[in-house]
């Protein structure tokens, strides 16, 4: 009887290892499967319907006339286009020669988070059929002077909210450091 007892002992043991074993391996093939799914989704990201311009904007809040947007409260802004610099509606200046300002201007929107945030003014829903003007900015909306598409600014996101177009006003990137607000695509 004695002898039994240790076979069993021994093979429970050796059971346990063999749990171990198909414990790491399903483990080692679950991180497996999850890295491939990761690298599987590379050129699938999103594409908007606004042609890639370039941007290239960097406005100097200790400059006299942007030093209103040095702490701006929230749904101020300031544009860029061929014409030159607006902020909250009023032109301020020409732009500069290496200024570039997308594909239909550049907003630069003080949400009503606290943050900033900027994107091209082109309407997507518009651009994808070719005609494309640039939106206005009244407060807190950019509408499409063609289709009539309102996007909310002061939510960060420059959503659609009248359900004409499908994508968002496209997202430019933004940096923030000392008195200088960096705007590229």
């Amino acid at each position: 009887m004695l002898g039994f007892r240790k076979l069993k002992g021994e093979r429970l043991k050796v059971k346990g290892e063999r749990l171990k074993v198909k414990g790491i391996f399903f483990l080692l093939l679950s991180i497996t499967i999850f890295q491939f799914s990761l690298s599987s989704c590379e050129g699938t990201s999103f594409q908007s319907s606004v042609p890639r311009y370039p941007v290239h904007v960097i406005i100097d809040t200790d400059r006299a006339e942007f030093v209103t947007f040095k702490n701006p409260s929230a749904t101020e802004y300031i544009i860029l286009n061929r014409e030159g610099y607006f902020l909250n509606g009023r032109f301020l200046r020409t732009r500069d020669v290496m200024d570039a300002y997308g594909y239909g201007g550049v907003v630069i929107y003080a949400n009503m988070v606290g943050g900033m945030d900027a994107y091209d003014l082109a309407c997507p829903y518009c651009a994808k059929r070719g005609t494309c003007s640039p939106c206005e900015v009244d407060g807190m909306y950019a509408t499409c002077p063609l289709c009539g598409e309102e996007y909310d600014l002061a939510s960060g996101t420059a959503v659609p909210t009248k359900g004409i177009a499908n994508e968002y006003l496209l997202r430019l990137n933004l940096i923030r450091s000392g008195n200088k607000i960096t705007v590229s695509q």
